[in-house]
């Protein structure tokens, strides 16, 4: 039997769609691009830890973060229409770019902390993270 068929026995994705993997610790995701692409931002939880996951516009470049800043767990949305592409979070107003730096208002000058997140195949992120959650 294929390996392929293995790995997508117990999913509802093509082993070659393309996700988004983080691994946080023991918990891992994958967060299909085709989910990511039309809500992004994307506001989740990978274990206990709170994400925003950010699309760019060239429908390429991705970007994820922690949510959580001096102890508060932000809330993104998109500005809309702002190129470069920009987040504005729901507590402060402050105005936050592609890169995770606060560039106006409270958080001005201050960064979210990266988190590491892998363009893979679906097939590939669930051979080496066999026990990962699927973001619908």
């Amino acid at each position: 039997m294929p390996v392929f068929s293995q790995l997508n026995s117990d999913s509802e994705l093509n082993p070659r769609a393309e996700i988004v993997g983080i691994k946080i610790g023991n918990a891992a995701k994958a967060y299909p691009l085709s989910a990511i692409q039309p809500q992004t931002p994307v506001l989740d939880y990978v274990g206990d830890t709170s994400v925003v996951i950010v699309m760019a516009q060239d429908k390429k470049s991705i970007r994820a973060f922690e949510r959580r800043i001096d102890g508060d767990e932000l809330e993104f949305f998109a500005k809309p229409d702002s190129q470069p592409p920009r987040l504005i979070d729901t507590q402060t107003g402050s105005e936050w770019d592609f890169r995770g730096r606060g560039v106006s208002g409270k958080y001005s000058g201050r960064e979210l902390k990266k988190i590491f997140a892998l363009k893979d195949y679906w097939f590939d992120w669930k051979a080496y993270n066999p026990d990962t959650i699927v973001y619908r």
